[in-house]
């Protein structure tokens, strides 16, 4: 399926085989995506949700495997229980998004496991990824002010220019991850695991002042 600038309202899309579709400058008001199979399908300039609204579209247990949104509207949208193995979200707006239950993993067996998704450049205040296992991904330039980051793990991953509440330092995994050019305030090394954690020099100023460590310049 191929679509360009067209809008679909209250559309039902579930349980559909959508894969290496094609949709840009396209509009889903209140649209239902719910177990349809998505792969390498390719979202471009769309919008997932009305404005005004105070909930996007769903695409609960969706099969998003190596699909792309770049530029979109992906606001309040639902993506409980998807499969977001090798997804690609670029410049997207994904404020109040779910992920619950969401997987970005390929489970080899009970303890071998590796990862795959690319979240860079997006707003992801407000979203959820509670206990989401996002390992040695690309998640660099991103806003996750607000984000309920709680017992999730980015181990390894790139978080560089991300930025970050200061009250979430400590809720997820960070061991070995890029924080280069990131928020870091709030962040006391004493309580959060920083062991390969990299930095940029200038940062050490913010990363040791609640150690009361005072950086002067050289």
């Amino acid at each position: 399926m191929n679509r360009i600038d067209e809008q679909f309202e209250g559309h039902d899309f579930s349980h559909q085989d959508l894969s290496d579709s094609h949709f840009e400058r396209c509009k889903f008001y209140n649209c239902h995506f719910n177990h349809t199979d998505l792969r390498d399908s390719r979202f471009v300039d769309c919008s997932f949700i009305e404005s005004g609204s105070l909930s996007g579209c769903n695409f609960d247990y969706a099969n998003l495997q190596d699909s792309s949104f770049k530029g979109c509207q992906l606001s309040m949208v639902n993506f409980t229980g998807t499969n977001c193995f090798g997804a690609e979200f670029r410049n997207c707006d994904l404020k109040g998004a779910n992920f619950f239950k969401a997987s970005f993993a390929n489970q080899i067996s009970r303890q071998v496991y590796f990862c795959s998704v690319y979240i860079t450049g997006c707003n992801l205040s407000y979203a959820n990824f509670e206990r989401q296992c996002i390992e040695k991904c690309d998640l660099f330039e991103n806003k996750w002010t607000g984000a309920n980051l709680y017992g999730a793990s980015f181990k390894g991953s790139d978080l560089s220019r991300g930025d970050f509440s200061s009250d979430a330092w400590g809720q997820f995994n960070v061991r070995g991850c890029d924080l280069s050019y990131a928020e870091l305030s709030g962040l006391d090394p004493r309580k959060v695991d920083l062991s390969n954690v990299k930095i940029c020099m200038w940062q050490q100023e913010q990363l040791l002042a609640p150690l009361g460590v005072i950086v002067g310049a050289d």
